[in-house]
């Protein structure tokens, strides 16, 4: 069973910013308002040769501390863009973002391809 992530004195050193009454200042990074921030990274990262039970908890884990963050969408999109190999970013496993990747390349060869093949509009006049 796992433990409480404890707070990292390193993280927990790092002061943390107002955000504005409108939201983040557009200076202010979004990993500034990250909740996993104040988790240690252990939960996010597998250990080498992590047993099969222990890194499925572990990852739910870290996907309920995703699903309280304010940036998680941010975070997500960033993991996807790099994109980032290991971890759980933004609510997802390395494995589940490879699918999400996976599933917006054939999305956009099938837009491509629909374009190609779509009929001209007829000018009138």
């Amino acid at each position: 069973m796992l433990q409480p992530p404890r707070q990292s004195q390193q993280v927990a050193a790092v002061p943390r910013q107002r955000t504005p009454v409108g939201g983040r200042d557009q200076d202010d990074p979004w990993h500034t308002e990250a909740v996993c921030r104040r988790d240690e990274a252990v939960l996010f990262f597998a250990p080498s040769k992590e047993p099969t039970a222990a890194r499925l908890s572990r990852e739910e884990a870290a996907k309920r501390v995703c699903g309280r963050c304010p940036v998680m969408v941010e975070c997500r999109e960033h993991a996807l863009l790099q994109p980032e190999p290991y971890g759980v970013w933004g609510g997802l496993t390395a494995a589940e973002r490879r699918v999400v990747l996976a599933r917006r390349r054939r999305r956009d060869m099938e837009l491509k391809q629909a374009s190609r093949t779509a009929a001209p509009i007829p000018a009138v006049g």
